[in-house]
């Protein structure tokens, strides 16, 4: 549904929240290693993020990566989607067809209308700060641990 870089930016907003929640900077390498992302490839990411002011990018001694309370609990899952991805998925055409609206429909049309409205309004009322409290609690995570007993 997203693309590997929009899942990534999620997976790292909500891993910076968390260590942000306990006042805590956090690092590249660090975000890289929980959030399962090639180095290189998170950093591109991180770079996206703070230009669009979803995160803070610290430079120098003590520097790393953080957010304040507000970009915690005002910042919406749905801002990171459209910073690295755009608004394709909230306007597109589900079969991917250049020319599909109401008067000229796909076949899909009207059912991924529905299906696109209802993933917006997750989206948009989703913060951050919510993910990144159930990761702080337990209740969710960010990767599966490898050596989780059955």
């Amino acid at each position: 549904m997203f693309s590997k870089a929009c899942e990534y930016g999620i997976r790292a907003c909500v891993y910076i929240a968390g260590k942000s929640l306990t006042k805590q900077r956090t690092y590249l390498n660090e975000i890289s290693e929980e959030i399962d992302s090639p180095v290189a490839y998170t950093s591109k990411i991180l770079q996206t993020l703070s230009k669009a002011g979803i995160i803070k990018s610290v430079r120098g001694q003590g520097g790393g990566f953080e957010m304040d309370s507000e970009q915690i609990d005002a910042g919406r899952i749905s801002d990171i989607v459209t910073a690295i991805d755009g608004n394709a998925i909230f306007v597109n055409c589900g079969l991917g067809l250049k020319h599909c609206s109401h008067t000229q429909p796909c076949p899909v049309h009207d059912k991924f209308n529905v299906i696109r409205r209802e993933l917006k309004h997750i989206l948009d009322t989703t913060t951050i700060g919510e993910l990144a409290r159930g990761l702080k609690d337990g209740n969710t995570f960010l990767r599966r641990e490898t050596n989780v007993s059955k």
